[in-house]
């Protein structure tokens, strides 16, 4: 029902100017165990050198959200987007039928952040791109949408998949609870902190999958920011 990834036993690729761990298997990490959780497909924990970055690549029939840790990231795509994104916030692209993009940090200090792909509800559509910065107080001791799919999450930014990207930052000692419906996915990565979920414990980093048709309490044993996608 917990299935605990800890940070050690993720794929991992040093190139220098990127230093990345998978959650699931991406790129030349392969392990069939770990394919996806649902329509969460790749969750990448990147670590980006200064003045360094991603160059121009195409995506497409991928929902991608970035949630920037440290630092920023500056993206540019094809569709003549250009938008810099900054610590606590997100940015989505819908690939669609097809997009470039480029992201780089062209800060002076390492730029963090997870990299987290979702499986569209269907293939195709214009690709399309948003971010916004998201007032940090509002997700203090509480999980606030980030991202969603469903319309009824108008503050959210949208896309086009059935989940949600949320975000908690919680105090140690303090508790919060989530959800999972029957049929659904969810996954949480402690950003900053040590968590207990249901007792279990979790350092920054670990991966936690948890399987639908149950109700969790996640307690923080040290102050924590916590990321969580609830899917299909």
């Amino acid at each position: 029902m917990i299935e605990k990834r800890s940070f050690d036993s993720l794929g991992h690729a040093d190139h220098g100017w990127l230093n990345a761990r998978h959650h699931f298997s991406f790129a030349n990490y392969y392990d069939p165990d770990r394919m996806g959780w649902g329509a969460i497909r790749v969750w990448n924990d990147d670590e980006i050198a200064p003045n360094s970055g991603f160059p121009p690549h195409p995506h497409r029939d991928m929902e991608i959200i970035t949630y920037v840790r440290t630092g920023a990231i500056t993206h540019q795509d094809s569709m003549g987007n250009k938008g810099k994104t900054g610590a606590g916030d997100v940015q989505v692209m819908s690939a669609g039928t097809g997009v470039r993009h480029a992201e780089y940090n062209l800060e002076g200090e390492k730029t963090t952040l997870f990299q987290i792909w979702i499986l569209p509800r269907e293939a195709g559509g214009a690709p399309s791109w948003g971010a916004k910065p998201f007032p940090k107080g509002e997700r203090s001791g509480k999980f606030v949408t980030l991202a969603s799919g469903f319309a009824e999450d108008s503050d959210a930014l949208p896309i086009r998949a059935d989940a949600r990207v949320l975000g908690a930052t919680i105090k140690a000692g303090e508790s919060v609870t989530h959800s999972v419906g029957e049929g659904r996915h969810a996954y949480l990565v402690p950003a900053v902190g040590r968590i207990e979920i249901d007792g279990k414990p979790f350092d920054a980093r670990d991966g936690a999958a948890l399987s639908g048709g149950q109700t969790v309490t996640i307690t923080a044993i040290e102050d924590a920011e916590i990321v969580l996608v609830d899917s299909d």
